[in-house]
Parts: C-alpha cells; sequence; structure tokens
C-alpha cells in the first residue's frame, strides 16, 4: 500500500475519533453515536495491518458501550484483530460470538457453501443476506494463517456441540409462544453467545 494510502486510512481514523469525542461532549459525556461510528474504526486498522492499536481501540469499546453487543462484520473483525494480535484465547471465544450472532459469515469468509439451518432468526443481524455484503476472504494472503486457524475451530467437537445446542434452541424458539419457556430458551440462547466472554480493558 502506498504512503499516500495509508495516510489517508490514518486520517479516516481520526475523523471517526474526532466525531466520536463531539458526540460525547454533546450529549454531556455520554456517548450516543446513532450513526454508528464506533463500527468503522476496526476495520481501519486491519487496512493498515495495525492489529495491536486495533486492539486497543477495541478494549476502548468494550469500557465504553459495555452493553453493545456489536454485529456479526465488527465481530468478525474484533475476532481477526485478536488472532493477529496473539490473543488466541480471547479471539477463540469471539469466534463462538461472531458465529451465534449470524452463522453464515464464516462459511462466507472461507467461501464455503452456506449452511441454512432451520432456525429462528428475531433480528436482520441473523439473516444471510447480511453476509451479501461481507468483504473479506479466506483466499487473501493476510488472512490464510487466521482462516487455517478459525477452520480447525469450527470441525472441532467442542464447536460443533454448542452449534448443535445453539440450534436446537433455536428451532423451538420458532413455534415457542411468548411465555416462561420461550423466556428461559432465549437466556439460554445468549448464555451460548457471551460464555466466558472477559476481554482484558485498557484505556486508548
Amino acid at each position: 500500500m502506498k504512503d499516500k494510502q495509508l495516510e489517508k486510512i490514518k486520517a479516516k481514523i481520526e475523523k471517526y475519533k474526532k466525531a466520536l469525542k463531539a458526540d460525547k461532549k454533546h450529549w454531556g459525556g455520554e456517548y450516543h453515536d446513532g450513526q454508528g461510528i464506533r463500527y468503522l474504526i476496526p476495520e481501519q486498522y486491519i487496512k493498515l495491518k495495525d492489529y495491536k492499536s486495533g486492539q486497543i481501540y477495541l478494549n476502548w469499546f468494550q469500557k465504553n458501550f459495555p452493553n453493545d453487543s456489536g454485529y456479526p462484520n465488527f465481530l468478525f473483525e474484533w475476532t481477526l484483530i485478536l488472532f493477529y494480535c496473539g490473543k488466541l484465547s480471547e479471539a477463540k471465544k469471539k469466534v463462538y460470538h461472531t458465529f451465534f450472532s449470524n452463522t453464515y459469515l464464516f462459511d462466507k469468509f472461507l467461501e464455503k457453501e452456506p449452511l441454512r439451518l432451520e432456525k429462528y432468526e428475531g433480528s436482520n443481524y441473523a439473516l444471510e443476506s447480511l453476509a451479501d455484503s461481507f468483504k473479506y476472504k479466506s483466499t487473501d494472503s493476510e488472512f490464510i494463517e487466521f482462516a487455517s486457524w478459525l477452520t480447525n475451530i469450527l470441525s472441532s467437537q467442542e464447536f460443533l456441540n454448542k452449534r448443535e445446542e445453539y440450534i436446537q434452541i433455536e428451532r423451538k424458539l420458532l413455534t415457542e409462544p411468548v411465555g416462561k419457556v420461550r423466556s428461559e430458551l432465549v437466556e439460554r440462547s445468549y448464555s451460548i453467545w457471551f460464555a466466558n466472554e472477559n476481554l482484558d480493558k485498557e484505556d486508548v
């Protein structure tokens, strides 16, 4: 990548960060970010291959948006950054989080026929159509190592067991009416999503 391109990406990062600071000031010291600017920054660090700065940003994100579960593309980028920072344990946990947010995304990355499952998809983020705009590919030279590691996790018995447990719950949610049982199923589903999520936090 040429120096001019690198500087353009860095300028974009600074632009996004300034917008977030202005947002915080506007809302009296709290972030609102209705435009979703906070989700755009990891992609820029990946373009720069500056994964360490990406990790620092994501730790800041988690500290300042603790209840924000993100969305599939963003979670994929989070996984990628953790992997290239050598945070394999945390990256593995984020693999689960990413998959359960959208079960089609990893197949799109690995350029495989998507696994279409009969399950409840209660959010637009969970739909197969979201993966249509996904831009990362396992055949890109910079992602080959990550793709191999990811494939091993997705084919592990541990992952397959969790996937099956999740799918069974989501299938039940297709027909379970509103009530105690449905609430319990939803709670179990989210417990699988966020099992053992615990990233270290540090300031930008």
